[in-house]
């Protein structure tokens, strides 16, 4: 069954690029952005976590969290983050649990598809972005922010 705007996120625990556990439960009260993509350091995954750098100090301004995750391990994402200087979270879904529970599992299994979820304080799904313009994407993500 697909998620849907108004539904609540299915939580999960995931490592970060630092080895750090993360649980999307422990975040409720905070704005989420969490973005699945394909793989670490690829011509529009790198855009698209670039452009979340960029952005991220008006992100956080909104008291906002983001997260990427993909299929890459932790070590992957370590290198990813430190070549691009990214100030976020890479979670490593190398068991493709949550690509799964979230419906962005790739066709054969082999990666997550470009998909964002902004999930409100309350850890409901406000918006859920299908199709991704890496150029565009901050900054429609942050029009929705303001809007919660």
């Amino acid at each position: 069954m697909a998620l849907k705007v108004g539904d609540e996120a299915p939580d999960f625990k995931l490592t970060d690029q630092d080895g750090k556990e993360v649980n999307l439960k422990s975040l409720k009260g905070s704005p989420i952005i969490l973005y699945f993509y394909p793989k670490d350091d690829t011509p529009g995954c790198t855009k698209e976590a670039c452009g979340f750098r960029d952005a991220f100090p008006e992100i956080r301004s909104k008291g906002a969290v983001v997260l990427g995750v993909s299929l890459d391990d932790v070590y992957s994402h370590k290198k990813f983050a430190e070549k691009y200087n990214l100030p976020f979270q890479l979670l490593s879904d190398k068991d493709k649990q949550v690509s799964r529970s979230y419906g962005v599992l790739g066709v054969g299994g082999r990666w997550a598809r470009r998909v964002t979820f902004i999930i409100d304080k309350e850890g409901r799904i406000r918006h859920i972005f299908k199709k991704v313009n890496v150029e565009q994407h901050p900054k429609e993500v942050l029009e929705i922010l303001s809007k919660l």
